[in-house]
């Protein structure tokens, strides 16, 4: 059943045991974070005025071991307020990253609506209090922040937001205000339960440029369609993408408890434990971020071949390669049967969308 999972159907006895191979390899991964605390602290973001919850990993030796994390910031979801992702961000900062969780208020009045939303001038406001906080002897993170190197995390609204980001959009006024440029700094993103179009349902084209962008969605969501989000990763101009599905788990698979107070809940009640959603969002959110950021073989690995096996709790598609032009000649067709046996690009069949419904 594992091999079936982890590899194409199309070949024979030879490809059947290249895939036991890898799955026995893979057995020996451990997938726990790198670190066993994070700690947080909340500061004021200067330039806008949020306050934010930051979190960072916190060896005995975090002031002596010559550590730079990454930035990685979460853009919440409408109305869902910083400390529900504390669990989420606590799990992700364990796996090597300064994680900025800011609470973002704004009033949009032509849509009737007042409370936390997430836009695109959040990006720079916190790159540019992160290199503020590295800086500064008295901060918690002083000397320890790689401030060149940012990942973008996002549920729902946050999630569109960050997609948007990543395709360099301004989207006004909801998304963006004003105008909005991609900081070179950005280099990869990961969103729960979000997708990318109009009010009128068409799916943006995402030039990402080539910044991975990883799509995570609970199979049970019913704010944020799974179809959607199939939808939006077929408009990820780039690879490598990745679409992994957590099984069981509805729009709130990302927060501590299902349907916190504050934003509109999914009636859809999750099959799978608040607790183990939460660590899987986290755990695939982590290991894709040090694949893209930090070319973390293993955790790439992990990502696009292997951990797919492991994980009995999610359901994962993902290219890392783009797909050749196509071509009528053998010696392609040859190539590309070989590229599926050596495991460099995984296949599976496409889901039929109707089982979304």
């Amino acid at each position: 059943m594992v091999t079936i999972k982890a590899l194409s159907v199309t070949a024979g006895a030879a490809l059947i045991f290249c895939g036991t191979a890898k799955v026995a390899a893979a057995a020996t991964f451990n997938d726990a974070p790198l670190f066993n605390d994070a700690a947080r602290y909340s500061t004021t973001i200067s330039a806008n005025n949020d306050i934010a919850d930051i979190y960072y990993p916190n060896p005995s030796n975090l002031k002596t071991g010559n550590y730079s994390f990454p930035v990685a910031l979460l853009l919440q979801g409408a109305n869902v307020d910083k400390s529900d992702y504390s669990e989420y961000a606590s799990t992700v900062a364990r796996y090597g990253f300064v994680v900025v969780v800011p609470n973002h208020p704004r009033s949009l009045p032509q849509y009737g609506f007042t409370g936390l939303l997430p836009e695109t001038s959040q990006i720079d406001a916190v790159l540019v209090q992160m290199k503020t906080e590295n800086s500064n002897s008295a901060s918690p993170v002083a000397g320890i922040v790689n401030t060149q190197k940012l990942g973008l995390l996002g549920h729902s609204a946050g999630g569109a937001v960050g997609l948007s980001a990543v395709a360099n959009l301004c989207l006004s006024p909801i998304q963006c205000e004003g105008s909005f440029n991609r900081p070179n700094e950005l280099l990869a993103g990961a969103f729960f339960g979000a997708n990318l179009r109009d009010q009128n349902g068409v799916f943006f084209p995402i030039n990402n440029s080539g910044i991975p962008v990883a799509l995570l969605e609970g199979t049970r969501d019913s704010r944020a369609l799974p179809i959607n989000a199939e939808k939006t990763y077929e408009q990820i101009q780039n690879p490598p993408k990745a679409l992994i599905s957590i099984l069981g788990a509805n729009h709130y698979g990302i927060t501590n408890t299902n349907n916190p107070t504050g934003p509109i809940p999914d009636p859809n009640i999750p099959t799978i434990p608040q607790d183990v959603a939460v660590e899987t969002v986290a755990r695939w959110s982590g290991f894709f971020l040090r694949a893209s950021i930090l070319d973390d073989k293993t955790a790439f690995d992990y990502v696009y071949s292997t951990g797919d096996a492991l994980d009995p709790n999610v359901s994962v598609i993902s290219q890392v390669k783009p797909v050749p032009e196509p071509s009528y000649t053998w010696g392609l067709v040859i190539l590309s049967a070989s590229s599926a046996v050596l495991g460099l690009k995984k296949l599976k069949p496409h889901r039929d969308a109707r089982q979304w419904k």
